[in-house]
């Protein structure tokens, strides 16, 4: 079978359902809401480009579920029903052309800059290390009843999106956010229910899960992005991740997204560790982590999907072809060109190629944070209907973020989550 027959195979999925291919748009960060929170024009323009562009599975890209948690200036945040409109007009464009969309929904705990926030909450109060404490605070740590009324807006937060008329929703339960952190011995140091065991660990991703399948019903599909790995020492381990993957196949999980790293070690880019890049080994098979998704398949039935480092037709059928996933993950190349899947679907190279986005500064290039910010500066050139600049300057973008956070931080915001009755 020809690579591109491969990739143009629909999938069914387990509740019901089919993906006109095999190509998933993992999430990215837009920061094309308002500074309410709000979904904007610009995200149902860019959702219908890469609707129109061929992508059968969409994921957006960090929805978050409390306007006093944001991750990135710019996150669309739901809470309620409040913005039903926007949210329809979105859904409307982005399944397009037969595609399914699902919400990516997130708290980013300890891992939002600061002034963003009037304060970052977390599992504990665990500090970043050393040479990010300039730009991340320590957090303070969730209490009980915050950690439940967190769960609550998980599950609230899923209705909403299936009203709205997208066809999905994923957890992020990886690179650091709040749901990884609870799942990391080095993020989550209770001894209360909520942690001090790999059990214990799991009780939040899998209360976030039940919560969502109340509100949504046992046909909508809940997918969740999960960590192979944190590569970190005394964080989420591989073996810790089996385990968490066969909990959330017992508990009715749809989808399984692969992926790894945090923001203090970015695996999820290329780099597992400060300065390590990624094997060869691993890179001849172009997906970062389909070595783990191996050992995955051996564990659980449910379908899986792997992103981070796919380049060449060859190797997205290859990944495909060998069993391990059942769909294959695209993020950065749909950003600088967004009609890139009809081009590998009718057999075509990609016109342009993902490279590494390098400011020059050391401590920002080893963050990681650039990969963030330059991409999506992309996505906001084409939300507002213009072309993408794969050759644009990592520097400038740079520099064009930071004056831009410092401004969203003066902004007042209340002081604590507090339990919702």
């Amino acid at each position: 079978m020809l690579p591109q027959a491969v990739l143009a195979q629909p999938f069914h999925l387990p509740r019901g359902g089919v993906v006109k291919n095999r190509v998933c748009k993992s999430a990215m960060s837009e920061a094309l809401g308002t500074r309410q929170g709000r979904a904007t024009p610009e995200l149902a323009r860019l959702y219908g480009a890469w609707a129109e562009g061929g992508v059968g599975l969409c994921i957006t890209g960090n929805v978050m579920i409390d306007r006093r948690a944001l991750g990135e200036p710019g996150n669309v945040v739901i809470e309620d029903d409040s913005q039903m409109a926007e949210l329809q007009a979105w859904a409307q464009a982005a399944t397009r052309n037969g595609t399914h969309c699902w919400v990516q929904l997130n708290h980013p705990g300890k891992q939002a800059p600061k002034g963003l926030n009037k304060e970052n909450v977390a599992p504990s109060a665990v500090p970043f290390r050393k040479d990010m404490q300039a730009f991340f605070p320590t957090p303070r740590e969730l209490t009980d009843a915050e950690v439940r009324e967190l769960i609550a807006r998980y599950g609230r937060a899923a209705g909403i999106v299936k009203r709205a008329g997208f066809t999905g929703v994923q957890i992020h339960g990886a690179h650091g956010y709040l749901v990884s952190q609870f799942l990391s011995p080095h993020h989550n140091q209770r001894s209360d229910e909520w942690g001090g065991s790999a059990e214990k660990r799991r009780r939040f991703v899998l209360g976030v899960l039940a919560a969502m399948r109340a509100e949504v019903g046992a046909d909508f599909p809940i997918g969740i992005k999960l960590n192979s790995a944190d590569f970190q020492r005394g964080g989420f381990t591989e073996e810790e991740s089996l385990d968490t993957i066969r909990a959330l196949a017992a508990a009715g999980i749809d989808l399984i997204e692969i992926s790894g790293g945090t923001y203090e070690a970015p695996a999820m880019t290329g780099v597992k560790t400060a300065g390590a890049p990624v094997k060869d080994s691993t890179r001849q098979r172009e997906a970062y982590f389909l070595a783990f998704a191996e050992k995955a398949r051996q564990a659980v039935s449910v379908p899986l999907v792997v992103t981070g480092g796919f380049r060449s037709l060859e190797g997205m059928a290859a990944a495909l072809t060998s069993g391990a996933v059942d769909l294959v993950g695209l993020a950065r190349a749909v950003a600088i060109e967004p009609d890139v899947v009809n081009r590998l679907l009718a057999g075509q190279a990609p016109r342009e190629q993902v490279r590494p986005i390098k400011t020059g500064i050391p401590p920002i290039d080893r963050m990681g944070l650039m990969e963030v910010s330059w991409y999506t500066g992309q996505l906001k050139r084409i939300g507002r209907g213009e072309a993408p600049r794969p050759n644009e300057s990592a520097l400038w973008v740079f520099l064009k973020t930071v004056f831009k956070q410092l401004g969203l931080g003066r902004k007042k915001r209340p002081t604590r989550l507090r339990a919702t009755s």
